[in-house]
């Protein structure tokens, strides 16, 4: 697939072998029994690199997922309050907040209204101020307080 010659050959020691011909550069890899890679197509002349492909695409591969493995993933946890809310009920749900707020996770708190709640926003938006003021030493607001139809939600994040 290499389109231009000459090329200037690197040998899978990480020597240059210097500008040749891509016949050239093609016969000393199968010599080798290793394949010929452009590793860089835009030089003048391009790059190329005599290098068993299989094995650099499997510890390419390898890497990744030791990658992937070290990574954490930032969940949305979800708590949902309603505008009448015990002093237990609403300390219950912060400690478990304030638990996925230091694990590392975002929380989502949801305000739920039924019928005549609806006329009585502000009661809701008062319990999610609490929220807020309580968790504000671990958490900051994301999302403050808006209101999507019957409910009114707000995204908390880890500091």
């Amino acid at each position: 697939m290499i389109r231009i010659s000459p090329v200037r050959v690197i040998s899978d020691a990480g020597e240059q072998l210097g500008v040749l011909t891509i016949d050239e550069a093609l016969a000393m890899a199968e010599d080798r029994g290793l394949d010929l890679v452009e590793v860089a197509p835009m030089a003048r002349p391009p790059v190329v690199k005599i290098m068993d492909y299989g094995k650099y695409k499997f510890e390419e591969a390898k890497a990744a997922r030791a990658a992937k493995k070290k990574q954490h993933v930032i969940e949305i946890k979800e708590i949902k309050f309603r505008p009448g809310i015990d002093d237990h009920d609403f300390d219950f749900k912060t400690r478990h907040m304030r638990e996925f707020l230091t694990e590392g996770n975002k929380v989502k708190v949801t305000m739920m209204f039924r019928g005549r709640q609806m006329a009585r926003l502000d009661l809701g938006k008062a319990v999610l101020d609490r929220v807020a003021i309580l968790l504000a030493d671990i958490g900051k607001i994301e999302f403050d307080a808006r209101v999507e139809g019957r409910t009114m939600t707000m995204v908390i994040a880890p500091k």
